[in-house]
């Protein structure tokens, strides 16, 4: 099983993958699943914003093109003062798939939530009739 260490360096080599022509701003993922696996994803830009791919949901789509649904842990990286924090689409992603814990990291470090913490009650009354 990867450590998070070495997930963090799986995220930053994906971030040099970004293409980010548009914002020059590049982030990197790495997602471990469950079978100990890692799939590694980066922003993907579109001059139409709506349209642009965050890396977080790149990793989880390349793993589920693997045949691969189970995941324990995702990083996210970036070159920002303060670790960044995943998107809300990217946040719904993951409770979708059930990611466990989400580590936020830049050069000076990196810091640990579950999922519960980034989005409580991700799945309660969407799907619940009146």
């Amino acid at each position: 099983m990867a450590t998070t260490e070495e997930l963090i360096a799986a995220a930053w080599q994906a971030r040099d993958k970004a293409y980010a022509p548009y914002s020059s701003f590049q982030v990197g993922a790495a997602l471990l699943a469950s079978n100990g696996q890692v799939f590694p994803g980066c922003n993907v830009e579109n001059i139409s914003y709506g349209l642009t791919n965050c890396a977080e949901r790149v990793a989880i789509g390349t793993a589920v093109a693997a045949g691969v649904q189970n995941f324990d842990k995702l990083v996210v990286v970036a070159d920002t003062a303060e670790p960044i924090s995943p998107c809300g689409a990217c946040r719904q992603v993951l409770a979708e798939f059930g990611v466990k814990t989400v580590v936020l990291a830049n050069r000076a470090g990196s810091i640990e939530f579950s999922l519960e913490e980034l989005l409580p009650r991700a799945s309660t009354g969407i799907l619940d009739g009146p």
